[in-house]
């Protein structure tokens, strides 16, 4: 029987295989050492992964905001599980990372001069899509370059936090409407007015609420996940480098520290003794 799929833009093309379609000359070409050191290609190759990964999780923050929106539990479930199983692997990528001594990263480091991951504009966007918005950051990508652009996109945009209350409204629960029209620019604060619209639901006792608190549970997951990630970040930076600044100019693991209390949904953390 004839396949009735439609054919893709290189099925009829007979030199298409698995290198041409991962791009892999191009790919395994993106590996540039500044230095002849050892180590040099592992640190390039970790961070080049992070950001494809930080691509990957955009995507799927996406993709969630419009699965909430049109109301499909299902769906926004199965895409926050497969963000949470991404986020183990970025943390487990970390140990790979700290097989590499203080004196071997040392042994290059001043080669990477300015450059510092304070200019992963995309971590900024996962951060801006979270709700973890500081006008600062903006500071590091100058005026005009796509990388602003998109930051600035990400800026103006409702995060995946603001989709959520929009969810819960729809089906019912009694979000307060300033939570509903707030400024998406800014970060998101403990709001006691949506506490009790979260503990409305986790109270419910039908199905729905059943599935909806199972739904703020992976809210909760992916907050969780994200602490971890940044204090293993912190541990392995402290490892590495000490209290020595980091790159760019930062304050390195001191910096790095502050975040480490900051939850992204406040509210879903301050009901737990209310449950």
């Amino acid at each position: 029987m004839e396949d009735p799929r439609p054919l893709g833009p290189h099925a009829s093309d007979k030199a298409f295989t698995y290198s041409s379609y991962l791009a892999l000359d191009e790919l395994l070409a993106l590996q540039r050492p500044e230095s002849d050191e050892h180590d040099e290609i592992l640190f390039i190759i970790i961070h080049q992964v992070y950001e494809l990964w930080f691509k990957e999780i955009l995507h799927e923050a996406d993709w969630l905001t419009g699965r909430l929106a049109q109301g499909d539990t299902g769906a926004a479930m199965h895409t926050l599980k497969r963000i949470l199983t991404i986020l183990k692997i970025a943390v487990a990528q970390l140990d790979i990372l700290e097989t590499m001594t203080p004196r071997d990263f040392l042994s290059f480091r001043d080669r990477l001069a300015s450059a510092s991951g304070f200019q992963s504009a995309q971590f900024r966007e996962l951060e801006f899509a979270l709700g973890h918005k500081r006008r600062a950051m903006l500071d590091h990508f100058p005026e005009g370059t796509p990388w602003r652009g998109r930051l600035e996109v990400r800026w103006a945009r409702p995060t995946i936090w603001d989709a959520l209350l929009r969810y819960l409204a729809a089906r019912g629960y009694s979000v307060p409407p300033e939570a509903l029209g707030r400024d998406v620019t800014t970060r998101i604060e403990p709001d006691q007015g949506v506490q009790r619209a979260l503990l409305e639901v986790y109270r419910g006792d039908d199905l729905r609420a059943h599935l909806d608190s199972q739904l703020l549970e992976r809210f909760v997951d992916l907050d969780e996940g994200l602490q971890e990630w940044r204090y293993r970040h912190v541990k392995m930076v402290e490892r590495t480098i000490g209290a020595r600044p980091g790159t760019g100019g930062s304050a390195g693991a001191g910096y790095l520290r502050t975040t480490l209390s900051e939850p992204f949904f406040p509210d879903l953390w301050a009901i737990r003794t209310e449950l």
